[in-house]
Order: structure tokens, then sequence, then C-alpha cells
């Protein structure tokens, strides 16, 4: 499984996303593709040391809590440590407060590892994320207390959004934080507060992996008239921590009034507790009273646009989540299909059932199966790694440079998060028919894979949300530029195609599809009107990622053209196969999704509730 995931992300890295020019920037002048490799190595060994051998184990031992205590298998402690240990929650951080100044690229390739061995082992994407935050929006005090040790393993964290009556609806938070009595702005942690309210769906909420738990949550504070601000307007940021430190980040032995409530048991990802929390209910008083502490992160009524730092950036890793899961499942049916003997294949004159059974692998619409799995999955593998490395470009690129990766990565978060969630998943269904009869039962992994990626369109903002963020948002934000400078970089594509005979077909049917995802936004917006433009955002979102997809298909059949111009190596001849597969198969399905948005189609909206 690894080796076919690693020379798939060295050919992606350094074949594709000429990784190894990124030390052309000062900040990653000390690497090399040595550097880079040393820390794939790393990562790899981690995994298949700590992760893969007990990825059944976490699913079937699901975290349990007894009303005191969480209680999860020691794998899971083992594989947390030996993740803390290797330097990669910091891997992307500064040298002066023990990172390495890996380029994002390398970091979310390196992690890709983790991600296909195990994905609910381990929580590390949610306390990276937190800490990121923290990075930008807090006080040089809550950097070092908060921040510093999450990096370290030594704290981790959680994002504390949802809520019992309000899952994706943030407007309607009602956890409310009042001023913590006199001098409450003068506490160095930051602006002391009291917090109330139920927090639902808290992944890693509870458990005792870590010395302390890392909360930020959203909660409104209330006007003079005791009431909460309605809409996003009053939403403010703190950081409500399981147990209490001082400002040397040391724990003062007072445990904060943050109460597990219970765990949610879901489908799949079992392996990371997933919590109910209750803030201040007065379970663990502080100074003898109840109200969890908080302290106040940026501005009060701006913490929306703080989470937004970690709401994107875990889009990019759910996207990446459901990747690596569609690859696993990808690669466990591979095997199953190489070995799995059944049936003759069709002569001119029929089948003939004294020759010996084929193997799977060798009838055509096996080979079907398996092709769209490696072009959903692979193909969502190298988008995740184009969308890291604008990350990089934003952070160290010239000013123009820096200002078309940010706007780029703007448009793509969606497609990101929400392709890869629809079409992996598709991806383990495919792994799950391949293995027959077998594929339904908990002797092979491919179900687990399933059930573990079926989350990945419901959390980080459900595949409506972030169908609605697209075609409401994104292609509109500033005059349409992020969708033209998106049209830019697929023509330049194209352009370079259409002189290679083997991809001129592709680039001019790409060409096709850029202009059907162009007319089509313009139609739905022909009336001005957002309730029919966004009737039918799902479909749009489909058509956009799947022309995405495409040209990314092409530029990395580009790429393996250079490196092996003869596919020679089965591994270019794969990636050629799942190209033209994605282009015959999957690209002519716009023309169905974009149907109904051109016509900004009511049948959806305008049914009545009594006709369902």
């Amino acid at each position: 499984m690894t080796t076919s995931l690693r020379s798939t992300l060295d050919f992606l890295l350094y074949d594709w996303l000429q990784a190894e020019s990124l030390n052309t920037c000062e900040r990653f002048a000390d690497h090399s593709r040595e550097t880079f490799d040393a820390v794939l190595d790393t990562c790899e060994r981690i995994a298949r040391e700590k992760y893969a051998p007990f990825n059944r184990t976490v699913d079937m031992q699901e975290p349990h809590f007894d009303g005191e205590r969480v209680t999860l298998p020691q794998a899971t402690k083992d594989a947390y440590d030996a993740y803390a240990a290797s330097g990669m929650l910091s891997a992307a951080q500064d040298y002066d407060i023990g990172g390495m100044q890996l380029p994002y690229t390398v970091d979310a390739a390196a992690n890709a590892f983790f991600a296909v061995a195990s994905i609910s082992i381990s929580s590390s994407l949610l306390s990276v994320g937190n800490a990121n935050l923290l990075m930008v929006h807090g006080t040089p005090l809550q950097k070092q207390v908060f921040a510093l040790n999450e990096f370290s393993g030594r704290f981790s964290g959680t994002m504390c959004l949802s809520e019992p009556q309000a899952g994706s609806s943030l407007s309607d938070v009602a956890t409310r934080a009042v001023p913590d009595g006199e001098g409450f702005e003068a506490d160095p942690l930051g602006a002391r507060y009291r917090l109330t309210g139920h927090k639902m769906w808290i992944s890693s909420g509870e458990h005792e992996l870590s010395e302390n738990i890392v909360h930020l949550v959203l909660a409104k504070i209330p006007g003079p008239d005791g009431k909460l601000v309605p809409g996003t307007r009053g939403i403010s940021l703190f950081i409500v921590p399981k147990k209490l430190v001082d400002t040397a980040g040391q724990l003062t032995g007072v445990r904060n009034d943050v109460a597990l409530a219970g765990l949610n048991h879901k489908l799949g990802w079992r392996g990371t507790t997933n919590t109910l929390l209750n803030f201040g209910e007065g379970k663990y008083p502080v100074q003898g009273r109840a109200g969890a502490v908080g302290y106040l992160v940026g501005q009060p009524g701006k913490g929306l646009a703080c989470m937004f730092h970690m709401m994107n950036e875990a889009r990019i890793g759910i996207g990446m989540a459901a990747t690596m899961l569609g690859l696993a499942g990808y690669y466990a049916s591979l095997d199953y299909a190489k070995s799995r003997p059944q049936g003759r294949l069709m002569g001119a004159s029929g089948k003939d059932a004294a020759q010996p059974q084929v193997r799977i692998i060798e009838h055509a619409d096996v080979k079907r199966m398996l092709l769209a799995q490696k072009s959903y999955g692979e193909g969502a593998l190298a988008l995740n790694l184009f969308c890291a490395r604008l990350v990089d470009e934003q952070h160290t690129g010239a000013a123009e440079a820096a200002d078309e990766a940010r706007l780029l990565l703007e448009v793509l978060t969606p497609i990101a998060k929400s392709w890869p969630s629809e079409f992996c998943l598709e991806a383990n269904s495919l792994a799950i028919q391949i293995h027959g009869g077998y594929g339904y039962t908990r002797d092979f992994p491919v179900e687990q894979y399933w059930r573990d990626n079926r989350l990945n369109m419901i959390h980080e903002g459900t595949h409506g949300i972030q169908a609605a963020d697209l075609l409401g948002r994104k292609v509109l934000m500033e005059n349409g530029r992020g969708l033209q400078v998106l049209a830019a970089r697929m023509q330049a594509t194209m352009a370079q195609a259409v002189a290679v005979p083997a991809l001129a077909p592709y680039a001019a049917q790409l060409g096709d599809a850029l202009q059907q995802v162009a007319a089509a936004t313009q139609a739905a917006w022909a009336t001005g009107n957002p309730a029919e433009a966004l009737a039918n955002a799902v479909p749009y979102m489909q058509a956009f990622g799947h022309t995405v997809l495409a040209w990314t298909w092409l530029d990395v059949a580009m790429a393996t053209l250079r490196a092996d111009a003869a596919l020679s190596v089965a591994s270019s001849a794969g990636r050629m196969g799942a190209a033209r597969y994605f282009y015959h198969y999957e690209l002519p399905k716009i023309g169905a999704w974009l149907n109904v948005v051109n016509r900004r189609d009511a049948t959806c909206a305008a049914l009545s509730e009594e006709a369902f």
C-alpha cells in the first residue's frame, strides 16, 4: 500500500509540483530533496508501525466513558506520542519556536501516510489548526502558553462551534460569555470571561492523551440589555482550557468548568472521541462558582473571522482525509482483484467453462471500477497537494504571486474539501463492490473505509454549505477575479497541451467544460435572486469540481509525458490511463449537472412540504 502511495507522492511532489524549487525561498533555503525525503521516510515508518496495524482495533474498541473518565485503546496513546515525538505537529513552524520551517506542500504529503494508515486514530489536525489560529490571532502570551504547548504535543486542541440546536447555523449559537468580575480585562492570558452553554460534535473533546486540552470556543457576549446579538456579528472567540494554567503554561491544579456530558457513537471514525461538552454547568466550579473560564482571542464580536482561519485549514485537511480513505480502499481492492479468481473471459464464441477461471482484474468492468477509484483518489491527491503549494506561495511569494495564490485558494477550498468527500466515498463504494459479498463483511477493511469516509461530506461545513459558499460567494468575490485567475491557469495548461498530440483532444474538451461552467455561473445569477441561483448549488459544485479535476489530470498527464514519453514504466501508463478515464467517463457528466443550473430549475425548491 505505502509503496504505491510513496511513488505517487514522489511523482506529484517532484515531477509535477517541482517541490525542490521551494528551496529557492529564503524560508526553505536549508532544505533539499534529502531533507524532504527524510521527513517522508520518517512519517511512512511511524504510520506503518504505529497506525496501520491498529486501524481495526480503534474501530472495534470504541472510546468508553464511565461517567468520570474516557478510556481509549493503548494503541491510540502510542500513536499520539510517536506523532508528537516526530516533530510533525510543528513541522511548518519557524525554527525559533522549535519548528522545521518545512513547506506546507511537503508537510501535507508526509501526513498522507498517517491518513491512509488509520484516519481515526489521530486528532493532530485539530491541534495544529488550533495552534495555527492562535499564532495569527493570539497575543504573545497566548501563543507562548497555549500554541507552543500544542505544537510540542504537551497540550492538544479542539474547535467548538456547533451546538445541539445549531449545527452548521452558527448565527444561532447560544453559548454566553460574561466578564469574570472586576479587572477581567487585565488578565495576562487575555480578557477573562465566564462561559455557559453546550457544544456538540466536538472531536477529541475529552481524553487523556495529552496533559491538557485547549478548547477554542465560539460564544456571544450579551449586550447591555443582557440579550445576545442575533446573527454572527455578536460571536466572539475564547480559549477555554480543560485545566487552568499559569502564565508559564504550568497546570495550576484547578479543573475548569468544562464537563463531558456524553460521547456520540458514530458510524465510522470511531477511534477519535466525539463529544457533547457542557460549559459552565457547575460540575467543576472555579473559585466556588459555576462558569467555564475563557480568555478572549482577538476583538469582541470578531470571533468568526478568527475561527475561519482554522476552519479553512480544516477543510483542506478533511479533503485530504477523504482522499486517503479513497486511496486506501483502492489499494485494498486492487490487491483483492489481482488475487481473486472468478469467471472466464468472453471469447469470439462466448465463454469456455472448460478453461480455468481468470483473476477478476482481467474483467473489463472490474478494470472500470479500479480506474474510477484511481482517477478519483490520485486526482484528489494532486488537487490537495496543489492547494498546499498555494499555501506556500501565499506565505512566501512576491506580492502579486502571493495575492493570486490567496485568491485561487479561496475559490478552490470548497472543491478541495467537498469533491474528495463525495467522489472518494464513491471510490470506497466501488472497492466494496470489487470485493463482492466479502466486501460487505468485517473480514476485509473496505467496509470500514466507507464508514470512516461518510463523515467527510458532513463535517467542516456540509456539502450544501460548501456549494453555497462556492456559487454564492467565492466565484463572485472581488468582481469574479478568483474565477478569472483560475480560468487563466486552466487556459495556460490547455495552451501547452494542445501542442501534445495525445493530449490535444482533452485540451479542447476542457476548454468546452470551462465555457460551460462560466456560462452556468452567469445563468444562475441572471435574475440576481440568491434563492434562485443557489437552489442548484450542489450540481453546480459537482460540475465545477469535475472541471477542476479534469484540469488537474491534464496537467499531471503533461508532467507524466515529460518524465516518461514512452510510458515505459507501469506507473506512467497507469496515470495516463486514469487521465483518459476521467475525460472519457467523468467529464461528460457536467452537462447534466449544469442543465438545472442554467435553467434555475425550481423542481426541488418549489415542491411543497405536503407533496413529500
